[in-house]
């Protein structure tokens, strides 16, 4: 008996080892595959929530070799993974978001590009920010209202008296033919539209006034730069006769600031004479003017007893440099060249007087 049971048991071993050459874990407990899984069947404690932990209280802590353990990976979309590597994942606000709390559900991704605050929630307007109501068109009735038609000369000037006295030229010289002085006197008495025009000029050598003229004008404005002038000019010298006639003109300035006076002289021997004069101040500093005047003469006809012939009588051309100690006072120093033409030339040589004549001057220029 005791030789069967032997025989039984060694049969059964034989058996079993045949078993364990073919599944070396056969009779093993089988756990998850550690290539899946390398923490399937373990026990996991729990963590410890610390300053030092980043993931302190999270529901499913991340492994450190598996960066996606914990992820609901059932919900993953892996088929959108390549455009959006977070798609599926519990993303929390952040303290850097600057849109956490805002209303995402609401935002319109494809907006984002041209408007970064798409789809934000627009506070309510306090009611002072509300439209109010435009401004009417002006009517007919507003213009008449505020361009009121004025009524004929409303806009003239007040009534007032001013005058101006101007030595334009106050002069003498020295050369080697003869030493003589000279003057030029400009004023005015009225007001902006109505004045008294008075004018004086002249020479003097060899002790005597050879030649002076006066003129008494009415001026009138025309224009904010020019004025019509109507009088009479009186004409005398040493042993001349006097010469009175009628004088009618312009004056004023021209553009680029020419002063500029046209005159014409009407009556007495000459019939008719016609004066233009043109200044023209160049300012090389604040102070110091340089002047440069032109005048010429044109006679209607002969007048001998003042060696004055007909056609192109004269001209004179100047040039003084002066300096403004004030603006009422400046003396200066120029150049004077005279000339006379035709008939005018011809009566001064046989007075035995030169056809031109040119002198340096030295003067002072003042008004008051």
């Amino acid at each position: 008996m005791k030789t069967l049971s032997r025989s039984l048991l060694f049969l059964a071993l034989a058996a079993t080892g045949t078993a364990f050459a073919q599944d070396p874990h056969a009779g093993h407990r089988t756990a998850a595959k550690p290539s899946a899984d390398p923490h399937a069947g373990h026990a996991k404690p729990k963590i410890k929530a610390g300053a030092h932990d980043a993931h302190a209280g999270h529901p499913i802590p991340a492994a450190k070799d598996d960066p996606h353990a914990g992820h609901d990976m059932a919900a993953m979309d892996h088929g959108t993974r390549g455009a959006d590597p977070h798609a599926g994942h519990t993303m929390p606000a952040a303290e850097t978001d600057a849109h956490a709390g805002h209303n995402g559900g609401a935002l319109d991704h494809s907006a984002h590009g041209p408007d970064p605050h798409a789809g934000h929630r627009t506070p309510d307007l306090p009611a002072s920010a509300a439209p109010r109501e435009p401004v009417p068109v002006p009517t007919a009735e507003d213009f008449a209202a505020a361009f009121p038609t004025l009524a004929p000369n409303a806009m003239e000037h007040a009534p007032a008296f001013n005058s101006l006295v101007v030595f334009d030229h106050l002069e003498a010289w020295d050369n080697a033919h003869d030493s003589g002085q000279a003057w030029g006197i400009d004023s005015w008495f009225g007001g902006d539209i109505h004045r008294l025009w008075l004018r004086s000029e002249g020479e003097r050598s060899d002790r005597h006034v050879q030649d002076w003229s006066a003129d008494a004008l009415y001026g009138r404005a025309i224009s904010p730069w020019w004025d019509f002038v109507a009088g009479v000019r009186h004409d005398n010298g040493h042993q001349r006769p006097d010469l009175t006639r009628a004088a009618v003109g312009f004056q004023g300035m021209a553009p680029y600031k020419f002063e500029v006076s046209a005159m014409a002289y009407l009556g007495g021997t000459r019939k008719a004479e016609l004066a233009v004069e043109i200044e023209y101040d160049v300012l090389l500093t604040n102070r110091l003017i340089l002047q440069p005047v032109i005048e010429a003469n044109l006679v209607a006809g002969d007048d001998p007893q003042r060696g004055v012939g007909k056609g192109l009588s004269s001209v004179e051309a100047g040039l003084r440099l002066r300096y403004e100690i004030t603006r009422r006072f400046a003396p200066y120093v120029g150049f004077v060249h005279e000339r006379v033409y035709g008939n005018t030339a011809d009566l001064h040589r046989d007075a035995g007087a030169a056809a031109s004549e040119s002198r340096w001057v030295a003067g002072v220029r003042l008004w008051f």
